[in-house]
């Protein structure tokens, strides 16, 4: 039997993957987490195979509890869920120590699918997110700019560049309005950029981003 947990902020996501896993015989969801200090404490409890972590927890992101959780329990499988498409996260959580990394677009059957695969031992890649990965490995030119950008750095970096304010960032991330700014400064020093417009510019241009 495979022991799944989730971890999702939002109780209809859990409610709609506990359906989903239901039905098959050999897998069986025993825990739930709905924030990092939550994720933490479950991954502490409860023994399980594979935590299936929300990219978009209140307190800690997911790639960034991604350490955290190996340090506890190295070894555990996570695959990382997110609205945000491979090309965005996926490779920064597969480094991270992630096995895997899927859309909350993606099918029932390939959830299932990638939830088997890791449990055996393997690493679950998507045809978009193996593309990617192919592109960041046959460029030759220099590291892009956001590469320099931690994950947290890189997440505000996102929210800036698609145009949402400060407050908005904040309340999404769960952090103060001014530790989004102070993150805000670092990322346009490390970028060498002046503003929020040149970090919109250069997501575009990166295809981080879509008008």
């Amino acid at each position: 039997m495979i022991k799944v947990a989730l971890a999702d902020d939002h109780v209809f996501i859990r409610e709609g993957l506990k359906r989903i896993l239901k039905p098959e015989l050999d897998i069986d969801v025993i825990a739930e987490a709905e924030n990092s200090a939550n994720v933490l404490e479950m991954v502490r409890n409860f023994k399980f195979d594979i935590l299936v972590l929300d990219i978009s927890l209140p307190g800690k992101s997911g790639i960034e509890l991604i350490k955290d959780i190996l340090q506890i329990k190295p070894g555990l499988k996570i695959i990382i869920l997110s609205v945000h498409p491979e090309s965005l996260y996926g490779l920064r959580a597969l480094k991270a120590g992630a096995s895997g990394y899927i859309t909350k677009e993606t099918s029932a059957d390939e959830l299932i699918k990638a939830i088997r695969k890791i449990v055996s031992g393997r690493r679950y890649i998507s045809e978009s997110l193996a593309e990617h990965i192919a592109e960041n490995l046959d460029s030759n030119s220099e590291e892009p700019l956001h590469k320099k950008l931690t994950n947290r750095e890189y997440q505000v970096f996102i929210e800036l560049a698609t145009g949402k304010h400060l407050k908005e960032i904040a309340e999404n991330l769960c952090i103060s309005i001014s530790t989004v700014n102070t993150y805000r400064q670092r990322i346009l020093e490390k970028m060498n950029m002046k503003s929020n417009y040149e970090l919109t510019h250069f997501a575009l241009k990166e295809k981080l981003i879509e008008m």
